[in-house]
């Protein structure tokens, strides 16, 4: 992604308000991280507009970077609406991958039909630690399908996401990402230039920082 495709992402999720920044009073991650941002993707799919632009510039990705892609796959849930626009915009197959195996019915845990060896894009809303996402890749490599890489839309940029992409040999990219988002604020004023000291902070070492 260039500068400027990250830098008009960042504003389509402040815009919706899937993006908030709040660096004197953080949010509380479920993992029990304080944190000065809180991204919910899962809100741009009520505003058409932006909803159309931020699809079309996953399937520019895709198109660009992962031209050999013939299956898309979105991680249960919040890839899963993303992962379906983006195959119908570019007529490829699309499946979708739950947390653990369904209870009941065939058991499955991939939704969708695949095929051994079928080079496959995941479809992610936002990468944190990097955890939850690879388990997806985990689950279709041991199906034996040919994961390529992974696209999402946000990605924190946090260096133990880096480190375990790059363990399992699989390749990211994200339309946007916390550095670009916090540029944007600060231009927008929308938080204080003193606070971005205080913002990068977290980003190096997001489970110690205990906020202002």
């Amino acid at each position: 992604m260039t500068v400027a495709n990250e830098k008009a992402v960042a504003e389509k999720l402040l815009q919706t308000g899937a993006v908030k920044l709040s660096p004197e009073n953080p949010f509380t991650w479920a993992s029990g991280w304080k944190s000065p941002i809180y991204c919910d993707n899962r809100k741009v799919l009520s505003f058409p507009y932006i909803r159309d632009f931020v699809k079309s510039e996953l399937c520019n990705v895709i198109f660009e970077k992962f031209p050999e892609a013939e299956l898309l796959a979105g991680v249960a849930t919040a890839g899963i609406a993303w992962g379906a626009m983006a195959a119908d915009q570019l007529k490829l197959p699309f499946a979708y991958v739950r947390p653990k195996p369904k209870e009941h019915g065939m058991g499955n845990q991939i939704e969708g039909s695949y095929e051994p060896g079928q080079k496959t894009v995941v479809i992610e809303d936002l990468i944190s630690t990097g955890k939850s996402s690879l388990q997806v890749v985990d689950v279709l490599r041991s199906a034996g399908v040919e994961v390529i890489g992974m696209v999402s839309i946000f990605n924190y940029g946090f260096d133990i996401a880096a480190n375990a992409f790059a363990e399992k040999n699989c390749r990211f990219i994200s339309l946007t990402n916390y550095s670009a988002m916090i540029k944007l604020a600060l231009e927008k004023g929308t938080i204080a230039p003193e606070m971005e000291a205080v913002l990068l902070q977290w980003k190096a070492d997001p489970a110690n920082w205990k906020g202002l």
